[in-house]
């Protein structure tokens, strides 16, 4: 039996039926493990953002405790992954958002960046318990949303063959769903801003050396690598959650920045013109064929990238 195998039989199913966010608890180090598992095209879909929501909100409720084997128990980490192969999340729902911004659905598209903050928001802030250790690990492209959303752990994990990046400048809009707060954070404002202007989509060992990934993984070892951070991390634990704590009040992301973010994020997706409209609209039809690829077991480069790559 490889490590890997012994690792997944730590791990015990806690998923909702029919769910697209899967999870899974290991009792040994006190870890959850939620996968993106969504049905369609993995973005942030209505459902997909609500699974999450609903799993989140509990952990919160409960103060950063689990239910297992009939009794509440402490979680020390929660891993943010997905089950796609080659993709962590793509972001935002934009077949929805042009359907938003063409029939001028200012309140509905607020609305969807609000749920994007309710779920983002929790996670920067370790779901309101210190002794939570959050760790994102991206195994595949992480783009817009899904580059946010790794973002908000403290601990960001990536493997070597992943590609990360935010390509909204692409279709002349930008992320608004805390991804200047996190970059700014983790690389200061000039580059954080530099990065969101130029729509790049880089690879993890790139990033790596710009200090916005943290542990750089070889392909198809993520999950190992995750795990051993956590075994090492364990007898220093206390201390690095409250350096995390020290640099969250050195360095703050409060729910009313993300919020009047969101407001100028919708606000600029209404100006989008009929040009705007069309590359959303060819990089939507990129994502459904490669999801169609890969649904038949095969793999193909998501459109972003080739598209980004000849903006």
């Amino acid at each position: 039996m490889n490590q890997m195998t012994e690792i997944a039989n730590l791990r015990f199913p806690c998923s909702r039926e029919n769910s697209n966010y899967d999870v899974e608890f290991d009792p040994t180090t006190g870890t959850i493990w939620g996968f993106f598992n969504p049905k369609g095209t993995p973005n942030f879909s209505l459902g997909l953002l609500a699974d999450i929501r609903a799993h989140d909100s509990a952990l919160e409720k409960n103060h950063g405790t689990v239910q297992f084997a009939g009794e509440m128990v402490n979680a020390s980490y929660y891993v943010a992954a997905s089950k796609v192969p080659g993709v962590y999340n793509l972001g935002g729902d934009l077949s929805l958002f042009m359907l938003l911004i063409k029939t001028r659905d200012r309140q509905a598209l607020l609305n969807y960046g609000r749920l994007c903050i309710d779920n983002i928001y929790p996670r920067i802030n370790n779901y309101f318990c210190p002794t939570l250790t959050t760790l994102s690990l991206v195994q595949g492209d992480a783009l817009g949303g899904g580059f946010e959303t790794a973002l908000a752990s403290d601990i960001l994990i990536a493997e070597e063959r992943a590609t990360l990046g935010l390509p909204e400048i692409l279709f002349n809009l930008f992320p608004g769903m805390g991804a200047y707060n996190l970059l700014a954070r983790r690389i200061g404002m000039q580059a954080a801003e530099k990065l969101i202007l130029s729509g790049e989509l880089l690879p993890a060992k790139k990033l790596h050396e710009m200090g916005v990934v943290d542990i750089l993984a070889p392909d198809g070892q993520g999950e190992s690598v995750t795990h051993e951070w956590i075994r090492k991390n364990q007898k220093r634990r206390n201390g690095f959650q409250s350096v995390q704590q020290a640099k969250k009040i050195v360095q703050p992301i409060t729910r009313d920045q993300l919020d009047q973010i969101v407001e100028l994020w919708v606000d600029a997706a209404l100006r989008l013109d009929e040009k705007d409209i069309k590359m959303m609209h060819r990089i939507v039809r990129s994502q459904s064929r490669r999801t169609q690829v890969e649904q038949g077991g095969q793999a193909e480069d998501t459109g972003v990238l080739s598209l980004a790559a000849s903006a």
